[in-house]
């Protein structure tokens, strides 16, 4: 009996120190999900989730090759560049004005974050791109007028005063 009682301690014990295989270890491109104002996001590991969300779900353009963060802030890790006209997803606005994106094949995943500035509605993306493009000025013809035979008179046209060559 005593030795049944031994063994069966010494397995308790042998047992006791051991513990459960825990799951594979978390790499920069591990996904997980998070809970952030009752919204569950779905993101790489190197993307910290936001403290605060207000969701949005529209189609946005980037305006320029903006830099996609890993937190909200340019103090995160930069994940990759925006592709200047290209369509990606609003999941919404997160804290000091940043915006959480997801690519237009993967709506449901966040990639990372961009400033308010850097994408803007697909509808107006046109006539924003148009509105920012530097018009170039239409030449101005030059007046000139023989005077004697030798010598030129030209009218300067912004001040309308006549110079003789």
């Amino acid at each position: 009996m005593n030795m049944r009682i031994a063994l069966a301690l010494l397995f308790v014990m042998s047992v006791a120190g051991c513990r459960a295989p825990s799951g594979p270890p978390l790499n920069d491109d591990t996904i997980v999900t998070s809970q952030v104002n009752g919204m569950t996001l779905t993101h790489r590991y190197v993307v910290t989730p936001p403290t605060e969300f207000k969701p949005v779900n529209e189609a946005n353009r980037a305006l320029y090759p903006a830099s996609l963060m890993s937190r909200p802030d340019y103090g995160g890790k930069l994940i990759r560049q925006l592709q200047t006209g290209k369509t990606y997803i609003v999941l919404g606005q997160v804290e000091h004005n940043w915006l959480a994106l997801a690519d237009e094949d993967t709506p449901e995943q966040l990639i990372g974050y961009v400033p308010l500035r850097a994408v803007v509605k697909s509808a107006l993306y046109e006539a924003t791109v148009r509105k920012q493009t530097p018009r170039l000025k239409a030449r101005q013809k030059t007046t000139c007028v023989n005077v004697d035979g030798n010598s030129k008179a030209c009218k300067n046209a912004s001040s309308g005063t006549w110079i003789l060559d």
